[in-house]
């Protein structure tokens, strides 16, 4: 773990979910640090195994003398969102609400080397850039509450195997055999593969994945400089005068950390295309981007929520 996450002086929360990793890390995390250790459950009520995984959560730590939080959330998928990821969004704001109320600065996740490989096939498989390839970082920050990864250099079968060992129950969860998600199909048929053939993997890939966050920390403190020059909102003439690269770099940052959005390849191929033909001054620009528009405000570029906008009259 990080040294300031060692240092820090509120006691541990782990994000228990009573599946094999999570209680792997709970109970490392406790007889690490007794007595400084909380663990929070998230009901997700998307399948009819949630409460029984509730349950189960609470029956472990009674057992072992830990206190759990239980939070409840009904995760709806905005427009243009998956399950999955309005699941995520809702998990980690409750966990951060949780670890804030109960006086834990860092939460720690049970994501470990084998999930880092599955996350990275699934970036992959998307076309996704270096944010993605990144995978998943050792520790980062959310909604006010750090979090961190202490697993994910660790082998997940010699986790479960340590569990087996020990006779320590654990729960299995049933979405994680439908093959109608990608990840369950990477999980089931990539990634054995990859690793029969390629057993060193569980230690490159992390190296890989490690270097390509790196590369993206320095772009971002790039963007952030280029942010600064052109103003913000940007200056149309001021992005012109960087290089193409520069260019895509600054308005990914800008729609990233400005706006909490993103655009796709082509939509971000689009508004290039866009600034660079702006020359004259009745030249208009209108690029769909996530949930609004980036558009030509005057000098300068400006994206506007789709909410905000008045209705096509037909």
């Amino acid at each position: 773990m990080p040294t300031q996450a060692q240092a820090a002086p509120q006691p541990w929360a782990v994000a228990y979910s009573g599946g094999a990793d999570s209680t792997a890390l709970l109970r490392a995390a406790h007889a690490l640090w007794p007595g400084r250790v909380q663990a929070l459950h998230i009901h997700h009520g998307l399948q009819p195994a949630a409460e029984g995984f509730a349950e189960h959560a609470q029956r472990c730590c009674d057992q072992l003398g830990l206190p759990l939080r239980i939070e409840r959330v009904q995760a709806g998928p905005a427009r243009g969102q998956s399950p999955e990821e309005a699941a995520r969004q809702a998990r980690y704001a409750a966990l951060a609400r949780l670890a804030q109320a109960h006086g834990a600065a860092w939460v720690l996740l049970g994501q470990q080397a084998q999930d880092q490989i599955e996350t990275l096939l699934l970036a992959l498989s998307r076309g996704a850039g270096l944010p993605g390839l990144a995978a998943m970082p050792e520790a980062m920050q959310r909604h006010g509450v750090c979090f961190g990864r202490p697993w994910l250099h660790e082998d997940g079968a010699a986790l479960r195997q340590w569990l087996d060992t020990q006779a320590v129950p654990y729960q299995q969860d049933p979405s994680n055999q439908d093959l109608r998600y990608t990840r369950n199909r990477i999980r089931a048929h990539l990634l054995p593969a990859l690793l029969q053939h390629f057993p060193a993997s569980l230690r490159t890939v992390a190296r890989s994945t490690s270097q390509i966050a790196q590369a993206q920390r320095l772009l971002d403190e790039l963007a952030a400089q280029d942010l600064l020059a052109v103003g913000n909102p940007p200056a149309i003439a001021a992005v012109q005068a960087l290089s193409p690269d520069r260019q895509a770099n600054l308005l990914r940052h800008w729609l990233r950390s400005q706006h909490g959005t993103q655009a796709s390849a082509a939509q971000l191929q689009q508004l290039l295309h866009q600034v660079a033909a702006c020359r004259t001054r009745g030249h208009q620009i209108e690029i769909k981007v996530g949930q609004g528009r980036v558009r030509r405000c005057g000098a300068h570029l400006d994206l506007e929520s789709d909410a905000a906008m008045p209705p096509f009259i037909i």
